[in-house]
């Protein structure tokens, strides 16, 4: 006998029989192999009436199941399936920010066998018998199909039981990227992925919290495809994507409940893809612009064991250290050690402040007095009870936690609107009036999990189970939005768990790894996928969280942080808790250095964030996204874009002298030499100590600052224009007011800036800035990075004087130019300001 199944779970059977007895109990247990198989595995069957159409939405009756397809944008496509044959219209606003479509034009036309959709962008297919769905190029070119053989469709949407998933077929050349903050791989082609919020679980940590295959802490589930299209599975529910791991011609994603309901997405790049993903889930807003400083955390002289340690002296001494060392810093926040721990532990929330804090007050002044310029608390999403406010009790008796059996819920009900005011007026606002400015809202994962901290699991049942991984957005949402009307400031807050749409409530940490080399190449990774699916706000413990790290280790770690969308420095690690000073002269030096740096390169940071706003393009970005047609790219997880115009390669192999990187198509600079280098091709550097490797762009333009302190310390009165001439290059730099949410209705202004380089000459030309925003009258210097010694400088028609040594250049004061021969590098001080639009030319 031989049974073969096809996509309707009918079988095909061919058998011999001697006897009609054998034959029976064939066909009995067929029929009752058949029934069992159909009541598992249920697909949409074939079209058994026709379609029906109103505005954007088709909608197709199947024999099993109503297939509903909503046409948002002409490359946008919202996929539905319902074996209850009703379809959701509340969209899961959690998740999407936009919902409401204008009118897409598009052109139908059916045949016998399906049913054709062309919108100008992309064309749909959709199969009828049995029903099915396929994308094309308006070219006809395959995009991707639930076709996986030539003879039948063995792929498409099913249910089973609660579960749904789809099939689609795997094309030769096609590659996976996004799925959320993933440690273990950026190609997740022949992989299998479980995207649900949480962490590793089990002891000892080395195979449980440290396990990076399992660190799940902000999933997202979307996806881009080198095929030019991507997809956002629009589901709360835990999800399991397998890219080909179990056959090699098919991939699949599936969720534990809900219904199937997707948006397919053609870019064909993914800086495209990306932009159409975070119009649908919200792009991130614009944080304080002295937030794109140096963050310190601290556990205010205590971690957990060492709590008596602890002091509202000690903030303040370390706020003052960080001041007279001459390391710029501008928020600071206290972790969990800064109150008391009840009876729930160190999992839960009492807003009471530990015996050893003698005046809180004092101490927030202290630090704004010292130009911080916000400062925050760790919190838990958990009540508990302290010695003089007893939240949980009085929280369950007025019945704003989360419901739990016999009473017992502990969860702060962030779904509420009741609840949260309760939270905020009964906990939040006693820090707030004391001088607390954000939140660092952690252990977001513990709704219907196991915690952290404890072995508790909190809410569960079917319920909870959907809104397990919406628990972290709405956890997120409510400080975020509370302390900008607050603070009279644009949102802020820090996070570790998230989910499709958490960008909108930056930012993510990247979790609790311990300090040794096997986890600093993961994190990176993490920040890469995090960028590849939309999130672009990220930041990581540098030099790690727990033990303490080897100098080396915190030197690497240090540069990469500083090159890291959020610079975030915190640890556990007691007494040293990862100030800089803790692990010796040379590392407090180089840590002095790239923090220095950092504050210099803040116009250009600051510049690609409202690029990050507006596009959706994360300031961290895997090579991948940029350079998608090299397969070169595919693997490469220890480098990446920081901006348009610079790749940082950091080193993360102790003791090494050198390390390989691999640099894109075009021409590329080392950033501390000059030196240039051919592109699409492997490299073998140098990589002393000092230095993180670090490379711009030909043609790249970097705007940087004069020395500061800190950020909100003074406008600044003269930009640096560094520049590395290719052809004709431009770049925007980008102002506001830097705190306000005015920028969200049109009040900023932009710079362009210009390098065009020809044989003869070379021309730099400074737009006066152009927008509602006043920018404050400010100076430029040029760094122009030439092998040629300018014969002469003007500004436009006037002639700038050539300064014989830099010495005399720099004491001059005055506009003028010097040329350094030996690191070619042209320094160039101008007359005119930023009132004007200014031209520079250099003569070879």
């Amino acid at each position: 006998m031989k049974i073969a199944g096809n996509d309707n779970n009918f079988l095909t059977i061919r058998y011999r029989s001697s006897t009609i007895g054998w034959g029976l109990s064939v066909l009995i247990f067929l029929s009752v192999f058949l029934t069992g198989n159909l009541r598992a595995q249920t697909s949409l069957g074939d079209l058994r009436s026709d379609f029906s159409r109103e505005g954007n939405v088709i909608l197709f009756s199947g024999e099993h199941a109503d297939l509903q397809m909503q046409f948002c944008t002409p490359s946008i496509v919202r996929v539905r399936a319902s074996w209850e044959r009703s379809f959701d219209t509340a969209g899961k606003e959690w998740m999407l920010v936009e919902n409401r479509w204008a009118a897409v034009n598009m052109e139908l036309h059916e045949t016998d066998q399906e049913l054709i959709v062309d919108t100008g962008e992309l064309v749909v297919r959709v199969k009828k018998y049995p029903l099915s769905v396929e994308f094309r190029k308006p070219d006809g070119t395959l995009l991707n199909t639930e076709t996986i053989l030539e003879t039948q469709s063995a792929g498409g949407m099913k249910k089973q039981g609660e579960a749904v998933w789809v099939q689609k077929k795997l094309l030769p050349e096609e590659h996976f990227f996004g799925f959320g903050e993933r440690m273990d791989f950026v190609d997740q082609r022949g992989k299998k992925i479980q995207l649900n919020v949480g962490r590793g679980t089990g002891r000892p940590h080395i195979v449980g919290a440290y396990n990076i295959l399992e660190a799940n802490y902000a999933p997202v589930p979307f996806f881009m495809s080198t095929r030019g299209y991507g997809i956002f599975f629009h589901t709360p529910y835990a999800t399991e994507w397998d890219m080909g791991h179990t056959r090699e011609n098919s991939y699949s994603f599936k969720a534990e409940g809900g219904a199937v309901d997707y948006y397919f997405i053609y870019g064909p790049d993914f800086p495209k893809l990306l932009d159409q993903y975070t119009t649908l889930t919200g792009k991130a807003p614009l944080i304080p612009k002295f937030a794109h400083g140096l963050h310190v955390g601290t556990y205010s002289g205590g971690t957990w064991g060492h709590e008596q340690h602890t002091s509202d002296e000690y903030v303040v001494n370390l706020g003052r250290k960080f001041k007279d060392s001459g390391i710029p810093a501008d928020l600071l926040h206290l972790d969990s050690t800064w109150r008391i721990f009840g009876p729930n532990g160190h999992g839960s929330t009492t807003f009471e402040w530990r015996e050893t804090f003698d005046n809180p007050t004092a101490m927030f002044d202290s630090l704004y007095a010292m130009n911080f310029d916000m400062v925050g608390l760790h919190v838990r999403p958990r009540y508990d009870n302290g010695e003089k406010y007893n939240l949980l009790d009085r929280a369950r008796e007025a019945g704003v936690v989360y419901p739990e059996p016999d009473g017992k819920g502990e969860f702060v009900n962030f779904f509420d609107s009741a609840a949260v005011d309760w939270w905020w007026e009964n906990g939040v606002q006693k820090v707030v009036e004391q001088g607390a400015m954000f939140f660092k809202t952690d252990e977001g994962s513990a709704f219907g999990h196991k915690a952290n901290e404890s072995d508790k699991v909190g809410p569960q049942g079917e319920e909870a189970e959907r809104l397990h991984n919406l628990f972290p957005i709405a956890y997120a949402k409510v400080p975020f939005e509370r302390f900008q009307e607050e603070n009279n400031m644009r949102g802020f807050n820090l996070t570790r768990e998230g989910y499709a749409g958490i960008q909108r409530y930056p930012y993510i940490w990247a979790g609790d790894w311990p300090s040794e080399w096997l986890y600093f190449e993961p994190v990176i990774r993490a920040g890469l996928n995090m960028g590849l699916s939309g999130v672009g706000y990220w930041s990581h413990n540098m030099g790690g969280f727990e033990h303490k790290p080897d100098p080396e280790l915190y030197i690497r770690w240090s540069q990469f942080g500083m090159f890291s969308p959020v610079a975030h420095l915190f640890g556990m690690d007691h007494p040293g808790y990862k100030e800089p000073w803790s692990y010796g002269d040379q590392a407090e030096r180089i840590f002095r250095k790239y923090d220095r740096m950092r504050y210099r390169f803040i116009p250009y940071i600051y510049s690609e964030a409202w690029k990050m706003h507006n596009t959706g393009m994360p300031l961290m970005r895997a090579l991948v996204l940029e350079y998608q047609d090299d397969i070169n790219t595919y693997d490469i997880d220890d480098q990446y874009l920081f901006g348009d115009n610079l790749l940082v390669a950091p080193v993360t192999t102790k003791g090494a002298q050198t390390r390989t990187i691999y640099l894109p198509e075009g021409t590329w600079y080392d950033y501390w030499s000059g030196q240039q280098y051919t592109g699409r091709q492997y490299y073998n550097i140098v990589t002393p100590l000092e230095e993180l490797p670090i490379f711009v762009k030909a043609g790249g333009i970097i705007p940087q600052r004069n020395r500061i302190e800190q950020l909100g310390e003074m406008p600044a009165d003269t930009l640096t224009l560094e520049i590395f001439p290719h052809d004709t290059s431009s770049y925007e730099i980008y102002d506001d007011d830097g705190t306000s949410k005015e920028y969200t209705e049109g009040n900023y202004a932009v710079t362009e800036i210009r390098s065009i380089d020809n044989t003869d000459q070379l021309r730099v030309e400074i737009q006066a800035p152009e927008g509602e925003y006043e920018v404050p009258e400010r100076n430029y210097r040029l760094k122009i990075h030439t092998e040629i010694s300018p014969k002469a400088m003007a500004e436009g028609q006037r002639r700038l004087t050539k300064f014989a040594g830099y010495a005399k250049f720099s004491d001059s004061g005055q506009p003028g130019w010097f040329y350094d021969e030996k690191s070619g590098e042209l320094l160039v001080r101008l007359q005119g300001s930023s009132r004007h639009d200014i031209t520079v030319t250099m003569l070879k």
